[in-house]
């Protein structure tokens, strides 16, 4: 069986997707199954210095890059993918196609369908009602023109979670759906992270951090938890720290919340992290907290949990109602009040054995239901039933 996994970048600074690809196609090459990405040479506001339309191996993935059209890099308009896609599609069984609202990704279902080649969507969210709402007039014209045929021609439409399914059922859609959760690496535990991380950012130790970790974006709800955290800034002392990029325009809004409730001198803005400093962050942080308006899954939060990291999720985030029927973290309303007053609740008892349980119960939770492992072999059987 020979795949094919298309997605516009695998940059990591997009976050989620590009994380997930890599973790889906690495358990799949293990499981003994021949894959390859094909991905535009996309990466933020630069471009990947990678031979074009070779294979290569990067992040121990073979990948063929192909350049991106300037200046149209976020719709991932690249000639050179149509092209390679026209002339090696039919090498392989089957495309497994990523994202919806790219050029990349639909060029792909089109070609794949005229060259008969079956394919899978996983949209990342992308049919979930907050993103439909966002530009709704151009992606309302693009989907009737060519976005619900080409995604009602697939053989499969593969969700992370039931909520992510739930809320594309309104739109029609015709291909079996299938939910498989995506799953996460463990990483090594940092001895005494809690320690090195207050001494790099110049906290006293016994002040608490507490952690964003994601893109800035109006999506991700800090126009609530700045506020929130403005609320129990008098009672509980605490630093915030804020992991992610975004727009000029996003993080000037996010400077001037910091500003308006009085925040920045508890704040640090440490902008996009990876590799060491994102481990040392989730594993020395004291709680994690994500208020989207909407997450299909949100990747970052099973990284939290894997590294025993109790979370404050509110409703819009999907993996909220697995956290609140386990009770591994606390999932608050959003809203300001239900946010301020759930901080609260964990600030007082941070320290108390039920922390301590829940954030051991949380790890455990992860280890044994978001195996890259299992989740290959899911992957695997749908791949054979659309075959």
């Amino acid at each position: 069986m020979k795949i094919l996994h298309v997605i516009p970048s695998i940059s990591s600074i997009h976050g989620g997707p590009s994380l997930a690809v890599f973790g889906m196609v690495k358990s799949l090459i293990k499981q003994g199954v021949s894959v390859e990405i094909l991905t535009t040479n996309d990466d933020g506001n630069k471009i990947f210095n990678f031979p074009i339309k070779e294979k290569i191996l990067y992040n121990e993935v073979p990948c063929i890059f192909c350049n991106c059209l300037p200046f149209l890099q976020k719709y991932a308009l690249s000639n050179d993918l149509a092209q390679w896609l026209w002339q090696n599609s039919q090498n392989y069984d089957l495309l497994h196609i990523h994202c919806v609202f790219s050029y990349s990704s639909m060029i792909a279902m089109v070609i794949a369908d005229y060259c008969h080649v079956p394919y899978i969507v996983t949209p990342h969210g992308m049919l979930c009602t907050w993103s439909l709402n966002q530009s709704y007039s151009l992606k309302n014209i693009y989907m009737k023109l060519i976005g619900y045929k080409q995604i009602n021609k697939a053989r499969a439409i593969h969700f992370t979670t039931n909520q992510e399914k739930e809320e594309a059922r309104t739109l029609d859609i015709k291909p079996q759906s299938v939910i498989i959760p995506l799953g996460v690496n463990i990483l090594p535990t940092k001895i005494d992270a809690s320690v090195h991380l207050h001494d790099l950012l110049k906290i006293p130790i016994h002040v608490p951090i507490i952690l964003f970790l994601s893109r800035i974006h109006p999506k991700k709800g800090l126009d609530y938890l700045i506020p929130a955290l403005a609320k129990i800034a008098p009672t509980f002392p605490f630093h915030f720290v804020v992991a992610g990029d975004g727009k000029e325009k996003d993080k000037w809004h996010i400077n001037h919340l910091l500003d308006d409730y009085k925040l920045k001198e508890k704040t640090h803005l440490v902008g996009f992290v990876e590799g060491e400093m994102k481990n040392l962050l989730l594993q020395g942080s004291d709680i994690f907290a994500l208020t989207s308006h909407s997450e299909n899954f949100g990747v970052v939060v099973l990284e939290a949990m894997a590294a025993g990291l109790p979370v404050l999720l509110t409703p819009g985030v999907a993996l909220s109602s697995i956290v609140k029927e386990n009770q591994l973290g606390y999932v608050a309303e959003l809203d300001v009040d239900s946010i301020a007053q759930n901080l609260k609740e964990f600030l007082e008892n941070r320290d108390n054995a039920r922390i301590k349980e829940m954030s051991q119960r949380t790890q455990d939770y992860v280890q044994s239901n978001y195996s890259w492992d299992i989740i290959a072999k899911d992957l695997m059987d749908i791949y054979h039933q659309c075959l």
